[in-house]
């Protein structure tokens, strides 16, 4: 029988209850998956990852450099949720394609399991690729529209050789469909018959087809409404938790990395400033960036706020960057060293680095930059 409308807002509304219960209302517990890790290399391993385009430069002259992703490096382990975020234009859908070898990196090393695979051929790539997948951010664009649903995820099964036979690779299809909650009847349908977030769940479906190891996740959920976004969160984490997968999640929504990830990747203008566990990062960041970005999540109710930190200016060109820290035009704590010297992304402790010279200095003149950064993503109550 068709769900009834009251059944379909009682479940809306018990998906939006649970993402908002961690948005901005302190952390819940979440264990690290690498506390259960062997000393076998990581699941994936980005080496300082570069990204470079040639700009034609109008009229005559030496065509201009955009620097996309400038010397990213970041591990990920089986059953980690590692985000990125940033915001937008920093490089995180870059990183993303890299790493899929949609796009050919200008240097640095991507690993699988301690293999390189950046400088593989097609042919040598290709039973790589089952390894790591991707969840792309607009699902009626990354689905084939003249193929239904059953031939799109029957397409993988057969390209890898998971399946013996055509009843074999429909009941592999039906699998699929039952682990993203789509009905079996979903599979005789055209992509342009599902409401969006139906369409997620049939991209996240073609990815689990090839049975990986990680799911590049780039902005999957930002295109969704509110209670749809949950709903996808919470089935990521539960298959994640079933098939213990690792994801690379890709946002600009804190509030939903706050609820899924275990480890965050902070990236301004190609390169990345902070990386600490989640606890860590939104307890008690000691980049600036960091810090603004935590100050600008809405918590939903109307007595608590945080405290903001408001950023000057725009963006930089990743074509021209800045002098020094690439930040320190924006920064409300720059000071002389800033403009000349570039920060070493440094251990602050163990799995905490961040780039920023703020770290070197003494408790004193710079303590209540500190403070500040800390109590950017500390709410607070509103007298009333």
């Amino acid at each position: 029988m068709p769900e009834s409308r009251a059944g379909a807002r009682a479940k809306d509304a018990d998906a939006f209850r649970r993402l908002l219960l961690f948005s901005g209302r302190g952390p819940r517990v979440m264990s690290d998956p690498r506390d259960r890790q062997s000393d076998a290399p990581p699941l994936l391993e980005v080496v300082g990852l570069k990204m470079q385009y040639a700009v034609s430069k109008a009229g005559f002259g030496k065509p201009q450099v955009l620097r996309a992703v400038d010397g990213v490096s970041f591990t990920l382990t089986r059953g980690e949720t590692l985000s990125i975020v940033g915001e937008s234009g920093c490089g995180k859908s870059s990183v993303a394609r890299l790493i899929m070898r949609l796009e050919e990196p200008t240097a640095g090393r991507i690993l699988i399991h301690g293999r390189r695979i950046d400088h593989l051929s097609a042919r040598a790539l290709r039973p790589m690729r089952r390894q790591v997948q991707i969840v792309f951010q607009d699902p009626f664009s990354s689905l084939n529209p003249r193929m239904k649903v059953r031939d799109i995820l029957a397409e993988p099964v057969r390209n890898f050789r998971l399946a013996a036979g055509a009843s074999a690779v429909r009941r592999r299809v039906a699998d699929l469909l039952a682990q993203v909650r789509l009905p079996a009847s979903a599979g005789e349908r055209f992509p342009h018959e599902f409401s969006g977030g139906q369409r997620q769940r049939i991209g996240i479906a073609r990815a689990l087809a090839a049975e990986p190891e990680a799911i590049v996740c780039d902005e999957a959920v930002s295109a969704l409404d509110l209670s749809v976004k949950a709903q996808i969160v919470n089935l990521l984490q539960d298959l994640q938790r079933d098939l213990g997968l690792a994801l690379l999640f890709i946002s600009h929504d804190l509030a939903i990395v706050e609820h899924i990830t275990h480890r965050v990747a902070v990236m301004y203008l190609g390169q990345s400033v902070e990386m600490a566990d989640r606890r860590t990062i939104f307890g008690g960041p000691r980049h600036p960036y960091t810090a603004a970005l935590l100050s600008a999540v809405p918590i939903p109710d109307p007595f608590v706020k945080r405290k903001r930190i408001l950023l000057s200016g725009d963006v930089p060109s990743p074509i021209n960057p800045p002098a020094g820290c690439r930040f320190h035009t924006r920064c409300p704590f720059v000071f002389d060293r800033c403009r000349t010297e570039i920060p070493a992304l440094r251990q602050l402790r163990e799995g905490h680095v961040a780039a920023c010279h703020l770290n070197d200095l003494p408790d004193q003149p710079l303590a209540r930059a500190a403070e500040i950064l800390g109590e950017a993503g500390r709410p607070i109550e509103v007298q009333s």
